[in-house]
């Protein structure tokens, strides 16, 4: 939805901006036809965290209660960064990889269609 200023000329300060987050961006991350999550999930992480960090440390804490999450193949997940394909390198950083504040990142999970496979 678009916003309409009162005035000519206004510009306002921006409340979610990247230095606002004490050294953090925020990240948003969804994993498609997995329903139990209605939404991406919006994270605060450090912009150097490489992403092999992420994959290993950060999504189970956020999808580990899935049963489907013990049975992704890693190696056959399919990325993408703003809904285009893309091959993260797992040693390089968040934002060396694309993903800079305010990011969205989903994952796909062939084989996987969700609990008792109830995806869309």
């Amino acid at each position: 939805m678009s916003t309409r200023a009162l005035r000519p000329g206004y510009h306002g300060d921006l409340k979610d901006s990247v230095d606002k987050f004490h050294g953090q961006q925020l990240i948003n991350i969804a994993w498609d036809r997995h329903l139990m999550y209605a939404t991406p999930l919006c994270i605060p992480v450090p912009p150097g965290m490489p992403f092999g960090a992420l994959v290993e440390q950060v999504l189970p804490g956020l999808f580990g209660q899935h049963p489907d999450f013990a049975r992704i193949d890693w190696s056959g997940v399919q990325w993408l960064r703003s809904d285009e394909p893309f091959e993260p390198r797992p040693e390089l950083s968040l934002v060396d990889n694309g993903l800079d504040h305010k990011a969205f990142l989903r994952l796909r999970t062939p084989g996987l269609d969700g609990l008792a496979g109830a995806s869309f």
